[in-house]
């Protein structure tokens, strides 16, 4: 991991929560926008970047964006089901979608999260998800900044 015991300071006049510690700093380095290519510094990540609904051969920001935050809250599911003394169920899955609006002239994103966990009860599976959208740092960033629908299917 890099950037072990490194503290960031984030000047806010909201009530942001400032990291004591940084665990892991993701970094890339991207041209050309949404039609060009995003590599991480460590070489894990080499894509190309194409425009929602293009032709382009690449994937799009909203793609890398619901993958992100699926494979997070599945993550923080795992910890719910750890704290709970249960195993997460075989084929669990998260499909997320996050839609790319335009409204007044303006961009915007918003999101939905259908959780499936086949063979729990609701009530155990919704408590998983609730503990998942209150701990995920995706469902932390977006809250109250875009319209995101939790759902257990």
């Amino acid at each position: 991991m890099e950037n072990n015991n490194i503290e960031h300071v984030i000047v806010t006049s909201n009530n942001i929560i400032k990291p004591e510690k940084v665990l892991y700093t993701g970094k890339t380095h991207t041209t050309g926008g949404r039609d060009g290519v995003s590599r991480s510094t460590d070489g894990r990540l080499d894509i190309s970047l194409s425009s929602p609904g293009s032709t382009g051969g690449g994937t799009n920001p909203e793609q890398l964006f619901a993958a992100g935050w699926s494979a997070c809250f599945i993550g923080a599911m795992g910890l719910a089901a750890a704290k709970m003394k249960i195993a997460l169920p075989a084929g669990h899955a998260v499909d997320a979608e996050v839609d790319l609006g335009i409204t007044n002239g303006g961009y915007f994103l918003q999101a939905r999260l259908n959780v499936s966990l086949p063979g729990l009860d609701r009530e155990t599976a919704q408590a998983l998800v609730d503990f998942a959208h209150e701990n995920c740092p995706y469902s932390k960033a977006t809250r109250g900044n875009i319209g995101v629908e939790i759902n257990l299917v």
